[in-house]
């Protein structure tokens, strides 16, 4: 696999080259299709698959302020990209110098010129160029003139749900892990590095925690969660609470994670957190050995879930 980070890096156009374009956050089961349909596609002319995806998010760039929280950091989506067995990744920066350039002016001499297009794969509602002036139509009749194939993929769906970023987005955030990850087709992660925190998980409470400064923008909502914890190439099981510590009254946002049967210290190191279960909701304790008692019984709880003697 190969990442080019800028088109000026592309010397000559790509072997028989299928692409498809987009921001592809979360890199979901729609977009598995997509990249499906590519590899199948490019596979029949003995060429390369390809991907285009853009940083930052063209929200962020068009309506600063506005931007969805992303699914997957870039490094992220690079990586799943790349697993999903696609050959050349294009990750283009994108500005306002770049949306302004006009949907047949993209195709022309980008698609085509540059990278040698011999097909694309968008899906159903697929825009593109200056003002999105450019929509799946537009494709056919220039690739009719400039010899690709214009290939469109319908809306994914999963059981009785539409596959989108929006939607699982939204999914998260309700703390519906379940059904997020059935849309992922994975369970959604978090990835962070172990912070000093307020020293109150083993001292005051009989539980060490890792404090997360996390680097992605989505968070699932608050509450305690059945979570697998991989440090380095290590797997093991923990407990997450996401929220605001009301039992202290300190008002501040926090990821915690308390690793199962883990000892050593975390301290600096980067950690990554899958979302297997929401097990309850952030609840205000009159105390801290009443909130020590439910931590207890939220192990418990987890353990039961990964069948893991107490």
């Amino acid at each position: 696999m190969t990442v080019i980070y800028d088109l000026d890096q592309l010397n000559k156009p790509l072997r028989n080259p299928i692409l498809t374009i987009g921001n592809f956050d979360g890199v979901h089961k729609g977009h598995l299709a997509l990249f499906n349909k590519v590899k199948e596609k490019a596979k029949a002319i003995d060429g390369q698959s390809a991907v285009m995806t853009f940083e930052p998010h063209p929200v962020k760039v068009m309506m600063p302020g506005n931007g969805p929280p992303l699914i997957t950091p870039t490094t992220q989506k690079l990586k799943l990209i790349s697993d999903a067995g696609i050959d050349v990744i294009f990750r283009i920066p994108f500005n306002k110098e770049f949306a302004s350039i006009s949907a047949c002016d993209f195709v022309r001499n980008i698609l085509v010129k540059k990278i040698g297009i011999k097909g694309i794969v968008v899906g159903y509602d697929y825009t593109f160029g200056h003002n999105r002036e450019g929509n799946i139509d537009l494709l056919k009749k220039m690739g009719v003139d400039l010899g690709f194939s214009v290939t469109m993929l319908g809306q994914v769906k999963v059981e009785d749900m539409f596959v989108s970023s929006t939607f699982i987005r939204k999914l998260v955030q309700d703390g519906n892990l379940t059904d997020a990850k059935k849309l992922l087709g994975r369970n959604y992660q978090i990835c962070g590095t172990v912070v000093k925190g307020k020293n109150r998980g083993a001292r005051l409470l009989g539980f060490p925690t890792a404090n997360l400064k996390v680097i992605d923008d989505l968070t699932p909502k608050t509450g305690v969660y059945a979570v697998t914890v991989f440090i380095k190439d290590k797997s093991c099981y923990g407990v997450t609470n996401i929220g605001y510590n009301p039992t202290f009254g300190n008002g501040v946002f926090s990821v915690e994670v308390h690793v199962l049967d883990f000892s050593g210290d975390l301290l600096t190191k980067t950690i990554r957190v899958n979302f297997i279960k929401r097990l309850r909701e952030e609840k205000t304790f009159k105390s801290a050995d009443a909130l020590s008692k439910q931590i207890g019984l939220d192990i418990a709880q987890a353990r039961e879930l990964f069948n893991l003697c107490s």
